[in-house]
């Protein structure tokens, strides 16, 4: 026996060996044989958890079935992750209402987050509200501590810039619990020890508005993750006010992208306080106190801007009309 071809819509094709088709067959595992189609009908340039995406899977289901094709030889080994290597996008299934309808019938702690989370949020979670909860506790493996605290932080974190009142979006909370997911903050230890971290850096960022003349008002989003970089790199909020007075001279507004150039230069040379950044860095915005025409006839470099205008004042005082 030859092969067998399965024809797909679009006049894709998969072609499955006999041996291949008879040990599939022999095993009667479909979501062994599912899994193998799938990757097969992309020429293996897809991971396990892409291929789980397309077929709607759960974590727990693809392992079962990669290790069945593991079993048979269908699968070669897992590969241990390179440093530096790009991970694939990791997208929870799309779990579907009969999913969450089922979790909530079978599984008495998935049931009692959800009614812990609704109460934080103070409303009742949609279908695709619960199918996001479901992708965090079932899919990305976080536990349920985790989970209310990751809530908890959000619901802190939206009142904070918006207003009392406001509460976050479920698609918020997900993309902050997969930013937790990453970090590897899956026990209760670790998300309190980085919540007491960033509660500790939070106390800090209204020295930073106000060295950006922003006032005592919370930073949006997306201003906080400038602050809490400049944070990191070790600026204080004196440096920062320094360099808010130079994006002012140079720009006539605030721009953050600017500004934060000049703090990424400073950083890279090593300056980061004000004494280090006055005597250190020569910016060309920096003007002098008095008339520096000594230095400029002995060889020192001259901003080409200033040189010309002496030259207009030389010809203007020789009388020239």
């Amino acid at each position: 026996m030859g092969s067998c071809l399965l024809r797909l819509p679009e006049d894709e094709g998969v072609t499955l060996s006999g041996p291949v088709t008879r040990r599939l067959l022999e095993q009667g595992d479909g979501d062994a044989a599912l899994l193998y189609i799938c990757l097969l009908r992309r020429r293996g340039a897809i991971s396990t958890a892409q291929a789980a995406q397309e077929l709607r899977w759960d974590a727990r289901r693809t392992a079962a079935a990669e290790d069945k094709l593991r079993q048979m030889e269908l699968l070669g080994p897992a590969q241990p992750e390179r440093a530096g290597e790009s991970q694939p996008s990791r997208e929870p299934p799309a779990y579907q209402r009969q999913d969450v309808t089922d979790c909530l019938e079978k599984d008495g702690i998935f049931r009692a987050l959800t009614a812990e989370v609704e109460r934080k949020l103070g409303k009742r979670l949609s279908t695709p509200d619960l199918s996001m909860l479901l992708g965090l506790y079932d899919y990305l493996g976080l536990p349920p501590d985790v989970i209310f605290l990751l809530v908890g932080h959000c619901a802190e974190r939206t009142a904070r810039q918006y207003g009392p009142g406001r509460r976050p979006t479920m698609r918020q909370i997900e993309k902050e619990g997969y930013a937790w997911a990453r970090r590897g903050l899956d026990t209760q230890e670790r998300a309190a020890a980085y919540l007491r971290q960033y509660a500790q850096r939070q106390e800090r960022m209204p020295a930073y508005m106000r060295a950006l003349q922003l006032g005592d008002r919370a930073p949006a989003p997306s201003e906080e993750k400038y602050l809490l970089t400049w944070l990191d790199w070790g600026f204080p909020p004196e440096t920062v006010a320094l360099a808010y007075d130079r994006t002012m001279l140079r720009c006539h507004e605030l721009k953050w992208g600017y500004l934060n150039g000049i703090l990424k230069n400073w950083h890279n040379k090593g300056l980061h306080t004000p004494e280090e950044v006055e005597s250190g860095d020569s910016a060309p915005e920096r003007r002098s106190a008095g008339p520096q025409a000594p230095a400029a006839e002995s060889g020192a470099s001259v901003d080409p801007r200033i040189a010309e205008m002496r030259r207009y004042m030389k010809k203007r005082g020789g009388g020239e009309s």
